[in-house]
């Protein structure tokens, strides 16, 4: 068995632990994979995704407010992708929209009309995507 054939099913099981938390894997996290498998670094993204997990399962918030909190400091971060990332995984984890929209005015208060406008663009966007899917 050559070290990619070794490597593959590792890769898996890190892919499936995002699929777990957000319902699928963001494109960053596969090229990062992609990456360490090239260049036989997998140990790295097998430990990010081990604290990950710990953070995000063994956490008395639970997952549907972890990921409602991953969101709020997102938008306060004002970083998009990842924000629209953990919003997704929100609703994967039986958030609703309401709560979303419950996180953006949040971030209204702490930090500012920028946060709330991207919480909000966000929350669109899903809801859009959501409509557009097929019966």
């Amino acid at each position: 068995m050559t070290r990619d054939e070794a490597a593959a099913p590792r890769a898996e099981a890190v892919r499936e632990r995002y699929r777990a938390t957000l319902g699928a894997v963001p494109a960053g996290v596969q090229a990062r994979l992609d990456l360490a498998q090239a260049h036989g670094r997998l140990h790295t993204e097998e430990a990010v995704a081990g604290l990950r997990h710990i953070v995000l399962t063994d956490n008395p918030l639970g997952g549907r407010v972890q990921q409602l909190v991953h969101f709020g400091q997102l938008l306060a971060l004002g970083r998009a992708d990842p924000a629209r990332i953990h919003a997704r995984g929100a609703l994967h984890a039986g958030a609703c929209v309401a709560d979303l929209i419950g996180v953006a005015e949040t971030s209204l208060l702490t930090a500012g009309v920028p946060a709330y406008a991207l919480g909000i663009e966000t929350i669109v966007e899903l809801v859009h995507a959501e409509d557009a899917k097929p019966l």
